[in-house]
Formats: C-alpha cells, sequence, structure tokens
C-alpha cells in the first residue's frame, strides 16, 4: 500500500459576513473543472446550545420538504422549511449529554419519530425514541428502548436482512467489557412503546469506535452474494477500517473483516480512524474517505480495487487482496476533525469529500476535495462559519442541488451552506 501527501489547492478569501434578519449570510466558492458552485452559507441557529453533537435531515411536518434536525447537551430541535423557524422537541429531559439522532417512521403510524443517543459521554449511555404528539407543535414523548455504555453514533439499516430497519448503535469506549464495544442492530418490535427490542451483537472486537456507516456491499465492490443480500458496516476505530458483514453460511452471525489500518502510532490516540464515508467517481471507481485517527489531523481517500473482496475465506484474520488500496492523504492539517461527507456537489458525476473539523487552524470550518480530471484532488475551503462537529448533505431547498448542513461545538451553532448550482 503507498501513501501519497497531496499538495494542497487554493484558498479562496471570504467577503464580510452580512446580518439580514436575524440570519447571518456568507459567501464561498468552489472552484472545479468547467464549474463554479457557490455556496451561501445561513446561520440558521446562533446559538440553540452549548455544543450541537449532531444534524440530521427529514420531513419532520410532512409538508414535502426537507427540515433540519439538531441536537444538543441538553435538547433536541427541529428548524422548519423554508424559513428555519425553530421548534423544541426535547428540552432537558434526558441524560446529560445527548449525542447522536436518526429520524424513521417507528411506530408506522405515517410519521417521522426520533431515535436519540443521551448519556454521554459517562452517565451510563442511554438509547431511547421520541414520538410525535397530535401535531407538529404538541409536546413529543420519550420511550426508553435500552442503556448501552458509551453511546455514541446510531444509523438505521436493515443489516439483518428482516425487511426493516434496525437501529444500528455504537459506542465509542469499552468499559465493562474488556475484549471491545457492542455494535448493536436493535430491532423495532410489534409496539415499540411496550416491547422490547430485541439486540443483535454485530461485533464485540473493536475499541474507540468513533463513527460506523452502513452501506450497499456494492459501494465497496462486495458482492450481494457475499453480504447476503443486505446491507454491510463500516467501522472507524482504533483498529482502522473494518467490515462487519454476515459470516459465511449463516444468516445469523458476523464477522469482521479488516480492511485498512488507517493511522498508526505508538498511543492508542494514534491509530486507526474516527471517520469514514463511501464516494464514487464518475469512472466507476469506488473509494473509502476517512479522518485519521480519531479527531484527528488527516483526511484520507482510498481508491478501491475491483478485486478487493474477492474469494474470501471462511475465516478471516487479516484482508490480505492482490491489491491493497493506495492510501492517499488529502491534508494532515486538520484540527480536530470529526465530519466527513462524500456527494456529488458540483454534479460532474464524481464524488467531492467534505470534512469538517472543530479546532483553528487557523480557522475553523469545512473543506472540500475535488476531484480532477488529471486524477488529483483539489482542497477548496468553503466556510469557516461554524467550528464542525457534525454535517450533513442533503438538497434542503429543492433546488436540485446538494447543500452542507452543520452543527458546532465552540461555535455552538446550527449553519447551512446552500449550494448555488451554476447560477
Amino acid at each position: 500500500m503507498r501513501s501519497t501527501r497531496l499538495a494542497k489547492g487554493p484558498r479562496f478569501s471570504y467577503p464580510p459576513m452580512l446580518c439580514v434578519g436575524g440570519v447571518v449570510w456568507a459567501t464561498a466558492l468552489l472552484a472545479t473543472t468547467g464549474l463554479a458552485v457557490e455556496f451561501t452559507a445561513q446561520v440558521i441557529d446562533p446559538q440553540p446550545g452549548k455544543v450541537v453533537y449532531a444534524v440530521a435531515v427529514e420531513d419532520i411536518d410532512g409538508d414535502g420538504a426537507d427540515d433540519i434536525i439538531a441536537v444538543t447537551e441538553n435538547r433536541v430541535l427541529w428548524y422548519q422549511a423554508p424559513d428555519w423557524k425553530p421548534h423544541v422537541i426535547l428540552d432537558g429531559v434526558t441524560q446529560s449529554d445527548n449525542v447522536c439522532v436518526a429520524p424513521l417512521d417507528i411506530d408506522r403510524d405515517g410519521q417521522i419519530d426520533l431515535a436519540l443517543g443521551a448519556g454521554w459521554p459517562q452517565s451510563g449511555g442511554t438509547v431511547q425514541w421520541l414520538s410525535r404528539g397530535e401535531n407538529v407543535n404538541a409536546p413529543w414523548q420519550l420511550h426508553a428502548i435500552t442503556a448501552e455504555p458509551w453511546t455514541h453514533r446510531m444509523r438505521w439499516s436493515d443489516v439483518l436482512g428482516k425487511g426493516e430497519p434496525q437501529l444500528v448503535v455504537s459506542p465509542l469506549n469499552a468499559t465493562v467489557r474488556p475484549d471491545g464495544v457492542r455494535l448493536l442492530a436493535l430491532e423495532i418490535p410489534s409496539d415499540p412503546r411496550t416491547d422490547r427490542w430485541q439486540p443483535t451483537l454485530l461485533n464485540g472486537e473493536l475499541n474507540r469506535m468513533h463513527n460506523h456507516w452502513c452501506v450497499d456491499p456494492d459501494a465497496i465492490g462486495m458482492s450481494t452474494e457475499t453480504a447476503q443480500d443486505r446491507p454491510v458496516t463500516l467501522t472507524a476505530s482504533e483498529e482502522g477500517i473494518s467490515v462487519v458483514a454476515p459470516a459465511a453460511g449463516s444468516a445469523n452471525r458476523y464477522r469482521r473483516i479488516p480492511l485498512l489500518a488507517g493511522a498508526q502510532g505508538d498511543e492508542a490516540s494514534q491509530r486507526g480512524a474516527g471517520e469514514v464515508k463511501t464516494g464514487q467517481l464518475a469512472g466507476g471507481t469506488r473509494f473509502l474517505a476517512t479522518i485519521e485517527p480519531m479527531h484527528g489531523t488527516h483526511a484520507v481517500v482510498y481508491p478501491l480495487p475491483d478485486n478487493l473482496f474477492a474469494d474470501l475465506p471462511d475465516d478471516l484474520s487479516e484482508l490480505v487482496p492482490d491489491e491493497k488500496p493506495d492510501r492517499i492523504v488529502l491534508t494532515d492539517d486538520l484540527r480536530g476533525g470529526h465530519a466527513l461527507w462524500c456527494a456529488d456537489l458540483d454534479q460532474d458525476g464524481s464524488d467531492e469529500i467534505v470534512v469538517g473539523y472543530r479546532d483553528p487552524n487557523p480557522a475553523v470550518g469545512i473543506l472540500v476535495f475535488d476531484h480532477q480530471q488529471d486524477g488529483t484532488w483539489a482542497e477548496q475551503r468553503v466556510g469557516d462559519e461554524v467550528a464542525c462537529e457534525d454535517l450533513i448533505v442533503a438538497d434542503v431547498n429543492g433546488d436540485g442541488w446538494l447543500d452542507i448542513i452543520a452543527g458546532g461545538r465552540a461555535t455552538h451553532n446550527v449553519v447551512v451552506y446552500l449550494n448555488q448550482g451554476d447560477e
């Protein structure tokens, strides 16, 4: 495996921010081959709490437009499109701190509910879900699911192949179990308010698991037969990047496939990865993007060979493909790298890599890495309005162009970077 350091691309200067009607606006430019994409930064909430731990996008009020969800240490809010009017879902009810959120129609009534992780970092770790009242303005109800120490991230995906998504939960640190954290898939019961959510242990070997990502197996070049026609889970941990997939010949057991080592160092804090996402280039090349190590300095991309998962042995302790992915370092100048997404922002057929970091160097902000025709990646800064704790990419204004939604730690804010397309 080769490791390549990418030279930085040009950075852009920014005009002063403008405040109109209580909303702060700024503009940045992402230069791409044959297309210039403009982003307008809109601070939709300057301080919903001390830390905006998580953001999500979903149509809460059922009007056909995506709304924005934000989670702070003691509150859950949603911002109503198109003017982003704030609504408080929960305030001071859970064990502090709230840390992660995942929207879904949990009780199957046709309306969006929320799964919520709280008790971060050392208050026991609680998993619960929030159901709607009679309308979106009525109080939401909290329902306990389970307790899991160090609960840190959650996502919905049908990793068990049951025909309905499970809540996949990853803790950060192993405390009561010496071998590693419990990566769990929690099944929605017939009555999610009163019945037990059945847990399935997907893996219990990893530690410092900062994030996970559930994907279709084709996103990493794995055959659906190998994955038994269900999503697989990528984990970013001290051990690097792993794939958790069904064990060979079994529909109910799961195995870990060690994929990438990530950063290397003597201390646990210097090893592995903290974030992972998948992407694809216009020519069909799949890739993994990572931040290394946890809360790290390096944004890295790994182009994936087509034969990466060919002829996997049943008993696998180490992945040894014919050709290991190259390790391309996009930047080593992050400070507190903490958020990652891959999406085609400029509609050129290739996914860009969006990276958020939360500590100044010299400013906080969001970077975008754009794949060029000559095979290199150009680094551009989108904005420095947010000390980025979390981000997501979605088209929140319905104009057909993907926007960036981010939550801040030291900046305490929620910011939308609206993609102006090719205007």
